[in-house]
């Protein structure tokens, strides 16, 4: 049985995409069609009950969800491709990146954006929900600005984020900065210069094409 991987095409499983693929294991893949719903089918919640993506099954058929747990796996896992530094404070830094990104940037910023109407109270009129969809996709763009600012000042200067080889915190950083690529927000100096090199690596480019980014 080779690793099962769910996820959705342009979403934050494409740094998980990333990762499998610089790991060169086999892996099978299943595509959730998010705004379909798919998700949320009871064949999916049986493997992940928490219905998110993305999620790996590995070979014992046991289930991980979460980006930082599977990142730190497949680290773990095949530790020959040096995804999690052997340094305690760039592995660390590593950690502190990933965590900040997804937690912070996408958690907070993002959903604002592209989840925007999740954040509406309810019973509100049509003119005065559109005067909170604005506020809160403002709100989501001054968060994603902010933790840009944050990352930019903790970025590594050998060549990626905490060193000079790529890691899981690459991975995580190269969704959001695919985001803001997509819906025209800048990236600061550094961010987008580690962007271009992320997504100048074959690996990256493999996989922007299969997932349908040209």
């Amino acid at each position: 049985m080779m690793l099962k991987f769910y996820m959705t095409p342009g979403s934050c499983s494409t740094g998980i995409h990333i990762l499998l693929e610089e790991v060169e294991v086999p892996f099978e893949v299943t595509i959730l069609n998010l705004p379909a719903g798919d998700h949320r089918q009871p064949c999916y919640l049986v493997i992940n009950p928490k219905g998110t993506i993305p999620a790996l099954m590995l070979t014992d058929g046991y289930v991980l969800t979460e980006f930082q747990a599977i990142a730190y796996w497949l680290a773990r896992a095949y530790p020959r491709k040096g995804l999690l530094p052997e340094d305690a404070v760039k592995a660390a830094t590593a950690m502190e990146l990933m965590d900040y990104v997804v937690g912070t940037i996408h958690g907070q910023g993002y959903t604002r954006i592209f989840t925007t109407d999740t954040y509406l109270p309810p019973g509100l009129a049509e003119d005065e929900a559109q005067r909170w969809r604005s506020a809160i996709e403002a709100r989501g763009q001054e968060i994603v600005d902010q933790g840009f600012k944050v990352i930019e000042a903790r970025l590594s200067d050998e060549g990626y984020a905490v060193g000079p080889k790529l890691s899981i915190a690459d991975a995580a950083l190269f969704y959001v900065f695919f985001w803001a690529d997509r819906i025209g927000l800048p990236l600061p100096e550094r961010c987008a210069e580690l962007y271009q090199r992320l997504r100048a690596r074959p690996v990256v480019r493999q996989v922007l094409m299969e997932e349908g980014y040209r």
